[in-house]
């Protein structure tokens, strides 16, 4: 007979005792430990192989990306130092044709003088070349007397008729002078000390305009990553050229003036003078033209704040009021609205606009604010510089600083303006400090 449930049951428990054995229990162990053991070092090496060769991959990547950096810094180095030594090359041949022009004129000069001399001589008409000798020794003695071009045109006077601003006038500093009579009409604090902050792009404009030519205002320059990455460090408000970028010369002075772009004014500094430094040195001796060199100096031409950037609020008017005789430099700074030419990077350009001018236009006293700047840097607080006329047509300039916000600024101008046309029964209007609170504009 075959075995039934309970011979199952001995045979279970027979083979059962036998895998309780010590003996055998540890056999099975140590086998399937050892194959355990024996397949994990097979998956470690082969996972210690490719991240090995992932880091050998990696490591390749970075050390390319490595030397392209190098090869791009050391190509900007390059071409940095290749624009130096260009100014640097130019500089020695200015200096040399000017040295060539004084010795030619006072070595060559003299001595074919006395050689024309020695022949009028020997021909018998020596009254002719006293006469001649004569009238070159007053010529040379006229030149030798003329004094430095000082624009004298651009000096403002004081008259008995000026007056103090008024208490309502928040602004520390300032002048308002008759554009056409250069009389100043009132001032506070006039001559002191102040830091002109984004008004000393006038100056910048002037300058600009008056070393292009109308050709080269349709040349164009690329703006690079010098120039973004001064403005950005610096905390610059900018046009928003980004680099790379080929912008028209034209489009870099709307921008240096209705935004405030700090690339316009360096853009245009590289393209006129090859450095920022070479075209303040430019800045610095139109001051001297101006006759202010004694009490304005610029470090930048954009208007950070440096303790050796400075002006006074007369200073910022007269450079303003040259600013107006120069057709180009009105035009800007009396444009509102202006659109920069398409580039790759701007497809449609782009949009620029003057909210000084925007704002201050919207008045109810019949002042028409032509041109205008505005500015500010912790140390020279709200500040404005800025061209009005009146219904009749008189001409005035205005400079104020240190106000407490860009709106009371345009406040503290509307007020002047107003109290100056009516005092001149031009305009039959008043404005009190309360009725001009009601605008303002954007901070640089």
């Amino acid at each position: 007979m075959g075995t039934d449930n309970r011979d199952n049951i001995h045979i279970n428990s027979k083979n059962k005792n036998n895998y309780a054995n010590e003996s055998l229990l540890k056999q099975e162990m140590d086998s399937i430990l050892k194959y355990e053991t024996d397949e994990e070092e097979v998956i470690d090496e082969e996972e210690l192989r490719l991240e090995e060769e992932h880091f050998k991959e990696y490591q390749a990547r970075i050390t390319k990306r490595i030397n392209e950096m190098k090869e791009e810094h050391d190509r900007q180095i390059f071409h940095r130092n290749m624009i130096k030594a260009g100014a640097a090359v130019l500089a020695v041949v200015v200096v040399g044709v000017v040295a060539f022009n004084m010795i030619g004129t006072r070595i060559l000069a003299p001595r074919s003088v006395d050689e024309a001399a020695a022949a009028e001589y020997s021909s018998g008409e020596t009254q002719d070349v006293a006469t001649n000798a004569s009238t070159q020794t007053a010529s040379a003695a006229e030149a030798s007397t003329e004094p430095p071009v000082i624009e004298e045109k651009y000096v403002a006077v004081e008259t008995a008729d000026t007056r103090e601003f008024g208490p309502e006038i928040v602004s520390t500093c300032g002048i308002l002078i008759n554009a056409d009579s250069l009389e100043i009409v009132s001032e506070r604090n006039a001559y002191a000390k102040m830091y002109p902050a984004s008004m000393t792009k006038v100056l910048t404009l002037l300058v600009a305009a008056e070393n292009l030519t109308q050709e080269q205002l349709e040349d164009t320059f690329e703006i690079t990553i010098e120039i973004t990455d001064f403005s950005y460090s610096h905390g610059c408000s900018a046009a928003g050229f980004d680099v790379g970028e080929v912008v028209k010369v034209k489009d870099l002075l709307y921008a240096l003036i209705l935004p405030s772009g700090a690339d316009g004014a360096l853009g245009l500094a590289y393209y006129i003078a090859g450095s920022q430094e070479a075209f303040v040195d430019m800045m610095n001796a139109k001051l001297e033209d101006l006759g202010l060199a004694d009490t304005a100096h610029f470090t930048n031409c954009i208007g950070i704040y440096d303790d050796d950037h400075y002006c006074t609020a007369y200073d910022m008017a007269i450079i303003m009021r040259a600013a107006m005789d120069n057709e180009l430099c009105k035009e800007i700074l009396s444009t509102h609205y202006y659109v920069t030419g398409g580039t790759e990077q701007h497809p449609d350009g782009i949009e620029l606009s003057n909210w000084f001018l925007r704002r201050i236009e919207d008045n109810d006293e019949g002042i028409n604010v032509v041109c205008g700047k505005t500015g500010f840097v912790n140390q020279s607080g709200s500040c404005a510089v800025s061209y009005a006329e009146s219904e009749n047509g008189e001409p005035y300039i205005l400079c104020t600083g240190n106000s407490s916000s860009s709106w009371q600024c345009i406040g503290d101008q509307t007020i002047l303006y107003a109290d100056a046309m009516q005092d001149d029964n031009m305009t039959g209007y008043s404005v009190s400090a309360a009725e001009s609170n009601s605008g303002g504009i954007d901070e640089e």
